[in-house]
């Protein structure tokens, strides 16, 4: 506090000075100020004479001081009113009307004497007033068989704000006919009725007081010898202290299940401000560190550099939170020396009024936060530091200005309480943000970014990662180019989520890629990924650290791997336990493909089999993972319907590939999904048959030269004179090749794509392999030769041999 005893809950009033006086108008002007009344609210007398008197109100006069004004009766009650520095001063006063005040009444107010002590006029009052116990410290009153007040003691005229004489011979509801003095009434009348004591517990606002209490009443009879009763008696007793205990214990309860529902940093804060002002705050704000609110590691915080917060939450006992000077997002700047700064450099919770010097230099520092305080009379705060494991995340602000009373000590290791509780909270969700993200990042660095263009095929596709409450997953897919125009198509799976999913799923995705440049087949890539598979499981599994022989099955993998040829229109495919791929035909019919199921990747020991379809121009694939059609409202057998229903839409075979993806999603997901979900759609197209020609070459070593004409003639016919040369040289080596090391039959084809691309194949599965000659060697510069010309070469292993393969680019153009 400041030195000027502000009144707190369980105090008494500030004690008035003997010369405090001011007198009042009819109107409620001020029209003389005393000494006393500047030393007791700092006001001097220039700057009050003549304002309105309310204008000095913290809060409203009680009930009863009012009605007596407006009677023109003298009155004593509490008032609230605001010392110039800006704290709430409670006082006894007593206003009085003057009797010689000319034509307008005058009201002159001091400090209120002490309440009369109950007359004993009568002996019958009096024995009924020694039954009572006259002498304790609570309020006491006592009533007659007609239920009207006999006598009272100072503490209840205090509490009534009405003296004895004037209460005496009313009842309860005629002494204050207002809510719930009604209640009190009836209690006391069934008391005279059965002859048993009642207790009542009640909050609120007495009608000689400023602020609400906790009151415990005892409404007992007065008996006789004989056990007539006589009257009641009621004593009331201020349990304010235990109710705010009660309170807060209920708080610690509330923030225990409410705060941290969610791994979401956000969410948490907006918790926190929730319990706090339902439970003992009128207004609270949550500001964090701008690394905090990108789930960073916060920087250790520098006491001669100021701090850039976010304000990330803030409620209010009003609506729409007017009290509020920044909005949620907004950067808040905390310069050095201020509250704010100095309480998150100390790291413990601090409680201040409205009126103390720092906190005043603070508030004038900002125009709007100095309106907004002097409007809503906020006159206590507290700034608790959002602190976990040692470190400081942001900061709590807790104000009141509808509650009279100032924040206590208990209010202070109440708040700490819950943002201790809070910041574990706000610490993990800022931690698994920042995991999340690193693990999102990963995943998506690892898959395509976006579709290649292919002559074989038209490629669209939807990546959804999993909802917020669980891992990033291993789902992955890719769209990999193959010599001769074809192309590879594959998605896939990875058992599991978090970190060591994505990672793994990165190491197979790039073996997919391998495995695909050396042209294996479907069923033989799934048989050397199996094996790769199961060389993980052994080295990252737990066994791995006993150096175990056997899987420990924690990685796995499911996959399905398609090769597409535009030249046949022919489409190979093998899967390893992943669902199977659909088929839209051009006219709209709709098939799930049957291929062998195979064994997840994984398990070892297992065959997979390839099957080859033949797909009509324009025909559209679909592949996807298991995320797709499986849901924990539904089987998977309702997911596949679902997704057949979507691809059957009239619009399918025909619409954009990318619009189609977004009708999928629509008609087959309801919700987020709960697992990664991978969609990739793929429309076949045929190569012309101009772009492609073939050739039998005969086993004579005279062929060579007829199929380099061949060759010149054909890139003639295409406009490509210019990689004639080249051309001719490659067809030279290869033929010569198969002819020397090969077997029949073989076969020369130019294929005239987005590059061309020259293959000869032969019936000898004998693989070449590049070799550098010596200088007097007559041969082996021939595959040496092709891999200078070529950009790209290769070989791939066919039913009926090999195919020895070079790409180059197409000639530019001409202008």
């Amino acid at each position: 506090m400041n030195g000027r005893g502000v009144t707190s809950r369980g105090t008494a009033p500030e004690r008035v000075p003997e010369d405090f006086a001011v007198v009042v108008d009819d109107r409620g002007a001020i029209t003389a100020w005393s000494a006393g009344a500047e030393q007791l609210l700092g006001y001097g007398a220039a700057e009050v004479v003549g304002r309105p008197a309310a204008d000095l109100l913290a809060a409203r006069l009680p009930e009863s001081a009012r009605r007596h004004v407006a009677a023109g009766r003298r009155t004593a009650s509490e008032v609230a009113l605001r010392h110039r520095g800006g704290d709430r001063v409670v006082l006894r006063l007593q206003a009085m009307p003057m009797a010689d005040a000319g034509p307008g009444r005058l009201w002159l107010v001091t400090g209120a004497g002490p309440v009369s002590e109950p007359g004993r006029a009568e002996p019958v009052t009096a024995a009924l007033w020694d039954l009572t116990l006259a002498q304790l410290p609570v309020p006491v009153a006592v009533y007659d068989r007609a239920a009207r007040l006999v006598s009272a003691n100072a503490s209840m005229a205090h509490v009534m704000g009405l003296t004895v004489d004037e209460m005496r011979g009313r009842t309860l509801w005629e002494i204050e006919p207002t809510k719930p003095f009604d209640e009190y009434d009836r209690l006391q009348r069934q008391v005279l009725r059965t002859g048993e004591t009642v207790f009542h517990e009640a909050h609120g606002r007495a009608p000689g007081e400023t602020r609400e209490h906790a009151w415990s009443m005892f409404i007992s009879p007065l008996k006789d010898e004989a056990g007539r009763v006589l009257g009641v008696s009621a004593a009331v007793f201020d349990t304010t202290e235990e109710h705010w205990a009660r309170r807060r214990l209920a708080v610690l309860n509330d923030a225990g299940v409410r705060i941290g529902s969610a791994l979401d940093v956000t969410r948490t804060v907006e918790e926190l401000a929730d319990v706090a002002v339902e439970g003992f705050a009128d207004f609270v704000t949550v500001d964090l560190l701008e690394s905090v609110v990108l789930g960073d590691e916060p920087e250790p915080l520098r006491p001669d550099r100021p701090v850039v917060v976010r304000r990330a939450a803030q409620r209010s006992v009003l609506e729409g939170c007017p009290e509020s000077v920044a909005a949620p997002g907004d950067a808040v700047r905390y310069p050095v020396t201020t509250p704010p700064m100095r309480t998150l450099i100390a790291g413990r919770g601090t409680r201040h009024t409205a009126g103390e010097p720092g906190i005043q230099e603070w508030i004038r520092s900002s125009r709007a936060r100095a309106e907004t305080v002097s409007k809503y009379m906020i006159h206590s705060l507290m700034l608790v530091p959002l602190r976990a494991r040692g470190v400081t995340l942001g900061l709590v602000h807790f104000l009141r200005h509808r509650t009279g009373d100032a924040f206590s000590e208990d209010d202070l290791l109440l708040a700490e309480e819950i943002v201790a509780r809070a910041a574990v909270s706000v610490d993990n969700a800022r931690r698994y943000t920042r995991e999340r993200r690193t693990a999102l990042a990963l995943q998506r660095s690892l898959l395509p970014v976006r579709p290649r263009e292919l002559t074989a095929t038209e490629v669209a596709y939807r990546y959804l990662p999993a909802g917020s409450g669980a891992d990033v997953g291993g789902d992955w897919f890719d769209v990999i180019p193959l010599s001769g125009a074809r192309v590879a198509l594959v998605v896939g799976d990875v058992v599991g989520h978090g970190i060591h999913a994505s990672a793994t799923m990165g190491r197979l995705r790039t073996a997919v890629r391998t495995l695909a440049d050396v042209d294996l087949a479907p069923d033989e890539l799934l048989t050397q990924l199996d094996d790769l598979v199961l060389r993980l499981d052994r080295e990252e599994g737990p066994e791995a650290r006993g150096r175990a022989q056997d899987a420990s099955g924690e990685v796995g993998a499911t996959c399905v791997y398609a090769v597409y040829d535009p030249v046949s229109r022919r489409c190979t495919m093998a899967r390893a336990g992943h669902p199977p791929p659909a088929v839209v035909t051009p006219d709209g019919g709709v098939r799930f493909l049957d291929l062998p199921a195979g064994p997840p990747l994984g398990l070892g020991g297992l065959p997979f089999e390839s099957v080859e379809v033949e797909l009509a121009e324009g025909s559209l694939l679909a592949f996807y993972t298991d995320g797709l059609v499986e849901a924990a409202d539904r089987d998977i057998d309702a997911g596949l319907a679902l997704l057949h229903r979507a691809l059957s839409a009239p619009a399918a075979p025909l619409a954009p590939l990318e619009e189609t993806c977004d009708d999928v999603l629509r008609t087959v997901l309801s919700d987020r999904p709960g697992d990664d979900v991978v969609l990739m759609l793929a429309r076949t197209a045929a190569l012309d048959a101009g772009k492609v020609r073939t050739w039998q070459v005969a086993r004579d070593p005279a062929a060579v030269a007829g199929a380099r004409k061949l060759a010149g003639e054909q890139l003639a016919a295409w406009g490509l004179t210019e990689a004639a040369f080249a051309t001719e040289l490659i067809v030279s080596e290869l033929v010569t090749n198969a002819l020397r090391y090969g077997g029949d039959p073989i076969v020369l084809r130019l294929i005239r794509d987005t590059s061309l691309i020259c293959e000869v194949s032969d019936g000898s599965s004998t693989a070449p392999h590049l070799r550098r000659a010596r200088v007097f060697d007559e041969g082996g510069r021939g595959l040496l030769l092709v891999a200078q010309i070529a950009e790209r070469w290769g070989t791939r292993q066919t039913p009926a041999g090999k195919t020895i393969w070079a790409e180059q680019s197409l000639p530019a153009a001409p202008a």
